[in-house]
């Protein structure tokens, strides 16, 4: 079976998978949907973004944090509303080559991880 191109969503950092109606013009495709669209990346999520990446630089080689961490610094009350745009964070982050999430100790890929994921740098 033939493997479709496939490129994270700048927002969310789920996979966008190639589909016929954007042939001409998938280059130009950035988005997962309407959502994201109107959504951007907010000053929020480029806080939760530099928070993961600090945390992980703090951390002993290979040493791995989870998404409730940076949430946890970047709003200390009210941090659960910002579980999903700390995961969204790490999925980007790992769409640029800086992290990889792993459950259970293993690499796993961000669009498909269903529950509790961890994250750690890359190359660690």
């Amino acid at each position: 079976m033939k493997q479709l191109p496939s490129k994270p969503c700048v927002v969310c950092g789920r996979e966008i998978t190639w589909r016929k109606k954007w042939e001409r013009d998938w280059e130009q495709v950035r988005y997962c949907g309407d959502k994201c669209r109107r959504a951007g990346v907010s000053e929020t999520d480029a806080a939760l973004e530099r928070a993961i990446l600090e945390l992980l630089a703090k951390r002993a080689g290979g040493a791995t944090i989870c998404p409730s961490e940076a949430a946890r610094q970047v709003a200390p009350e009210g941090w659960e509303a910002l579980m999903e745009p700390a995961r969204s964070a790490a999925r980007r982050l790992v769409a640029a080559g800086k992290v990889v999430m792993t459950q259970g100790g293993k690499e796993v890929e961000p669009s498909r991880a269903r529950g509790v994921v961890r994250v750690r740098l890359v190359g660690r």
